[in-house]
């Protein structure tokens, strides 16, 4: 079961929490607006784009259908993966890893985008979004005890009633489970919060080049998704 993974390797959540972080939001400010990692945001981004006449509502509209397909393929591939002889959890996050240089490849050879709704800046938005629709199939599948390390909304909302319960001096039977996922949960949203600074800094200084280091962040992750999950 997920909670047999040992935990040599509570790293990985968090490079997974940083790397979302980035992505998107290099994405966001590379792809004028588009959400890579958050794909529902790109609901609201897509009504902007269409009240202001904004570029990029194409590319926000079929971020949610590729989000999907990608993550039903790679459920679906993930039976067939030991047959092959292939660990199922690091070969997603080996095809993930691979999905990121790709799409950081084309954001440098394409970019910068000037129109969001262009094929170069369509193609390179929709690799990122299926490289996080795998990390996301690959987290709720395999690391399914973990915060989540894309969306922080329910994060944090659950770290303020942990809060909360602590304060208020809760049961020790509250407690006990309270106390470990606070801890957990704010590094998950500490590691998130310093992607998301760091993709905006090195955005700014260094434009699309930046999308070089999601897949050097990524490649340490896989090599720590020793565990497989029974």
């Amino acid at each position: 079961m997920v909670g047999d993974m040992p935990r040599n390797i509570l790293l990985l959540p968090l490079l997974m929490s940083l790397n979302a972080g980035f992505v998107d939001t290099a994405g966001f400010l590379a792809l004028q607006g588009l959400f890579t990692a958050h794909v529902t945001g790109n609901f609201v981004t897509f009504g902007a784009a269409m009240v202001l006449g904004t570029s990029g509502g194409l590319a926000k509209l079929l971020a949610l259908p590729v989000f999907c397909f990608v993550v039903v393929v790679s459920r679906i591939l993930s039976f067939y993966l030991p047959a092959m002889g292939l660990p199922i959890f690091r070969s997603m996050l080996a095809i993930k890893t691979i999905l990121l240089a790709a799409g950081g490849a084309c954001a440098v050879y394409f970019g910068p985008f000037v129109q969001g709704d262009s094929w170069q800046a369509i193609c390179t938005g929709m690799i990122l979004v299926a490289a996080m629709a795998i990390q996301n199939a690959a987290h709720r599948i395999h690391m399914g005890t973990e915060p989540p390390s894309t969306l922080m909304t329910g994060t944090t909302t659950q770290i303020m009633i942990d809060v909360a319960d602590v304060l208020r001096g809760a049961p020790a039977s509250v407690l006990t489970v309270a106390r470990p996922r606070l801890g957990k949960m704010t590094a998950s949203v500490a590691a998130f919060a310093l992607g998301c600074a760091a993709g905006a800094c090195l955005y700014a200084k260094f434009g699309t080049w930046c999308f070089v280091l999601p897949p050097l962040i990524a490649v340490p992750a896989v090599f720590l998704a020793t565990a497989e999950p029974k």
